[in-house]
C-alpha cells in the first residue's frame, strides 16, 4: 500500500506525537508499505524555542517532505498552511499515486488531509490527539466547524483511549462508535530498566515544559517532599523561563537541575539515570513519556486525568492524584522517596504491562488493519468552506 502520512510536528519538534509518528513510519516500512511523510515545521526561532523545529530529517525507507508553517508564523494564518498541505499532498499523489492518507491531529493536518482525500477519491484516516480533544474546537467557530466535520466525515478516526474518546464525544458531539481505540505505544527494546543506585531518590520530569503538563505543580510540590531526593526537569517549552524562576524563588537550585533538550536517541539513558517519573499532567491524548517511563521500569506518579487513567491505576502500576492538587502531589512524592519497596513494586507492574500491551508491533498491526478495512472506501465529498472568525490561538499558534 502507498501511504501518505501527514504530521504537524515531526522531529526535531518536541512532542510525543513526533516520537509516535517516527515509530509508526518504521513499522509501516518494515511491513512493506511505501510511505511518504508530509510534515509541517517551524523555521521561526521564537517558535522553535517552544517546540523545536527545522525541516524533518531523513527517515530510512520514507520519502520526507517538509513544509514550513509560514501561515502560523505570520499571524496564525492556519488557512494558508492548510492550502499548502493540500497542494503538497496532491502534488505528491501526481508523482506517485497514494492508496490512503493518514493524518495526525484533526486540525489543521486532518482537515487538510480530508480535503485532499476527497478531491483525490482516496480513503482518509485521522488520528485525534492532544489538543484536538482538550481545546481545539472550543477556541473559535472556525476550528469548531472544521473539527466537527473531520469527526463526522473522515473514513476512520483513531484515538488513544476510552477517556479521551469520551471527552471528545462530550465536547463536540461525536458519536463514540465513530472512534477506533488504538493505544499509544513504545519501543520496549530501546526503553529498558537501568541499574538501581544507592543514594537519593532521583525524580524526573521529561517532556514539554508547559504548565498544562503540570511541571509548575511538580516544582511547587517539591518543598513539601520529605526525605533524600534530587530532581531533573528535562525539555524545552513555553514555560521554561517560568519554571526556572520558580525554582529560584523556592530556593531549590541545589536540588533541581534543568537538563535542556533531550533528543530521542539520548532519552533512554535519561530514564535509566532516574528512579521515579513524575507527570502531573492535566490531560493527555495518550502519554508517550508515561509509556517510556513504564518501559524503563519506573514508578510513575501522574494524575487522574483524561488519557492517563487508560494506562495507569492508582497503587497498582503507578500513583495518581487529582490534577492541580499540589499538597497531594507532595505527599505522593514523599511516599515514593521514603519507600524503595513501593517504587520497585509499582515499577515492576508497569514494566510487565507495558511489554504485554504497548509494544509497537501489536499497535502497528492494529493501525494497518484499519488501513485494510478502508480499501475501496474513498473519502466522500463535504463542504470545504469554513467561517473565518477570531481565535485566541492566532496569536500563539504553537499552543493550538
Amino acid at each position: 500500500m502507498r501511504i501518505c502520512f501527514v504530521s504537524r510536528r515531526f522531529f526535531p519538534a518536541i512532542s510525543g506525537m513526533s516520537i509516535y509518528a517516527l515509530n509508526l513510519l518504521r513499522q509501516l516500512v518494515a511491513a512493506g508499505h511505501e510511505v511518504t511523510l508530509v510534515s509541517q515545521f517551524y523555521g521561526d526561532p521564537a517558535l522553535r524555542g517552544v517546540y523545536g523545529g527545522g525541516p524533518p530529517p531523513p527517515v530510512t525507507g520514507v520519502r520526507v517532505i517538509g513544509l514550513e508553517a509560514l501561515g502560523e508564523q505570520d499571524g496564525g494564518d492556519f488557512e494558508r498552511d492548510v492550502d499548502g498541505l493540500v497542494f503538497a499532498i496532491m502534488r505528491e499523489h501526481g508523482r506517485t499515486p497514494f492508496d490512503l492518507i493518514h493524518a495526525q491531529y484533526g486540525y489543521p493536518t486532518g482537515w487538510a488531509a480530508m480535503i485532499a482525500a476527497a478531491r483525490l477519491r482516496l480513503p482518509c484516516v485521522v488520528s485525534i490527539q492532544g489538543g484536538d480533544g482538550h481545546w481545539v474546537g472550543s477556541c473559535c467557530e472556525t476550528h469548531r466547524v472544521a473539527m466537527v466535520r473531520v469527526l463526522d466525515r473522515a473514513g476512520a478516526l483513531l484515538i488513544g483511549g476510552a477517556s479521551f474518546a469520551a471527552e471528545v464525544s462530550d465536547r463536540l458531539g461525536t458519536a463514540r462508535k465513530r472512534f477506533t481505540i488504538v493505544p499509544g505505544a513504545v519501543d520496549t527494546t530501546r526503553f529498558t530498566p537501568g541499574e538501581r543506585q544507592p543514594g537519593p531518590a532521583r525524580l524526573l520530569y521529561h517532556g514539554r515544559i508547559d504548565r498544562r503538563k503540570g511541571v509548575l505543580d511538580f516544582l511547587q510540590a517539591l518543598p513539601g517532599v520529605a526525605g533524600d531526593w534530587t530532581a531533573t526537569v528535562s525539555g524545552i517549552g513555553p514555560d521554561l523561563a517560568a519554571a526556572q524562576a520558580l525554582v529560584a524563588e523556592l530556593g531549590l537550585a541545589a536540588r533541581v537541575r534543568f537538563s535542556g533538550y533531550a533528543d530521542y536517541d539520548t532519552a533512554p539513558a535519561l530514564y535509566r539515570a532516574h528512579d521515579v517519573f513524575v507527570s502531573p499532567t492535566y490531560a493527555e491524548g495518550f502519554s508517550n513519556t508515561i509509556l517510556e517511563a513504564m518501559a524503563a521500569g519506573h514508578a510513575v506518579l501522574s494524575c487522574r486525568a483524561v488519557g492517563v487513567v487508560d494506562c495507569l491505576r492508582d497503587d497498582e502500576n503507578g500513583l495518581l492524584v487529582e490534577p492541580g492538587d499540589v499538597p497531594a502531589l507532595a505527599a505522593a512524592l514523599t511516599r515514593l522517596v521514603d519507600d524503595p519497596g513501593l517504587r520497585t513494586r509499582l515499577g515492576e507492574a508497569a514494566l510487565a504491562e507495558c511489554r504485554r500491551v504497548y509494544g509497537w508491533e501489536a499497535v502497528g498491526r492494529q493501525i494497518m488493519a484499519v488501513y485494510d478495512g478502508l480499501r475501496g472506501r474513498p473519502q466522500q465529498p463535504f463542504d470545504e468552506a469554513l467561517p473565518i472568525t477570531p481565535c485566541r490561538f492566532r496569536a500563539t499558534p504553537q499552543l493550538l
